[in-house]
């Protein structure tokens, strides 16, 4: 069956004439008829039937009609659908993230993002730097927001500082050392809650006590998780580093104590990486960058 010639036939059935078809399409009557005639010899069925100065649809064109014009139904909405993903109001956008933006950052810009795009599909991914930045290079992910100072220069990635979030150590509440200015070597001799092998702010800890020349600390727990470590520092037990925006408030309370450290203020960067060698980023995750990144950066895709 050819489409072209169906296209017309649902133009003529759609008008009830040969000559309105026409005007419509724009070509000439004997094209329309011949495209007709040609079409009902490929299916072997009358498809029209003159009926006083116009013609009528026998009961298998009015068939065909009915079941054609669902087809170009489709095909429109398949080009509006599609024009509206290369626009970046529709289609997929997946993002892999370390836990601080995950659950400090994104869910402000993504609630912004989906008000902006509500047709537009989101998936997000939480995990360490490692595990964020692997899913980015697998094309499991269009991007990755982390939390990172270390980099691999050699990983085809393009990343930009979006901004810096305050680190502070953390004890249980009534700890001799909540609230007070103490020496990081003393620190250290607490137990700490450390984040998994693979964790950026495990790696920031260790570089830490390396800059400083002090031992790092003794593992009294390790969690694959930032609130899961946070939660067993409220309910009594170990130090751990922790991102400010999910500890303040902790502290203000009083459920768990801050502690100072004697010359160390710790302020790490949030990055925005896309992989280096991509022709270009999908529409929504473009406009998501868009939404996000100053416009001073924006040239950098």
């Amino acid at each position: 069956m050819n489409l072209h010639s169906l296209r017309i036939f649902v133009k003529v059935a759609a008008r009830g004439s040969v000559t309105a078809a026409a005007d419509a399409l724009s070509i000439s009557q004997p094209a329309v008829t011949a495209h007709i005639r040609k079409l009902e010899r490929d299916l072997d069925i009358k498809l029209l039937a003159p009926q006083g100065r116009g013609i009528a649809l026998t009961p298998e064109g009015r068939f065909l009609y009915e079941k054609a014009r669902r087809i170009f139904d489709w095909e429109r909405e398949i080009e509006s659908q599609l024009e509206e993903i290369k626009q970046g109001k529709r289609g997929k956008l997946r993002v892999a993230s370390t836990f601080l933006p995950s659950h400090y950052l994104l869910p402000k810009w993504l609630a912004d993002y989906k008000q902006q795009y509500p047709q537009a599909d989101v998936e997000i991914r939480a995990g360490n730097s490692q595990q964020s930045l692997e899913r980015l290079l697998r094309c499991q992910a269009d991007l990755a927001v982390v939390t990172n100072e270390s980099w691999d220069e050699h990983l085809p990635i393009r990343r930009r500082h979006i901004t810096d979030v305050a680190f502070w150590f953390i004890v249980p509440a009534g700890h001799p050392f909540a609230g007070r200015t103490v020496s990081l070597e003393a620190l250290m001799r607490e137990p700490f809650l450390l984040r998994e092998k693979g964790s950026s702010t495990r790696e920031r800890l260790f570089s830490l006590c390396r800059e400083h020349g002090v031992s790092p600390p003794k593992v009294g727990l390790e969690y694959h998780g930032l609130i899961e470590s946070i939660q067993s520092v409220k309910a009594g037990y170990g130090t751990m580093l922790a991102p400010e925006p999910a500890v303040r408030e902790l502290v203000e309370r009083g459920e768990v104590g801050r502690v100072f450290v004697d010359g160390v203020a710790i302020k790490r960067p949030v990055y925005v990486c896309t992989r280096e060698e991509d022709g270009g980023l999908r529409p929504s995750a473009a406009r998501f960058l868009e939404m996000i990144l100053p416009p001073c950066m924006q040239a950098w895709r």
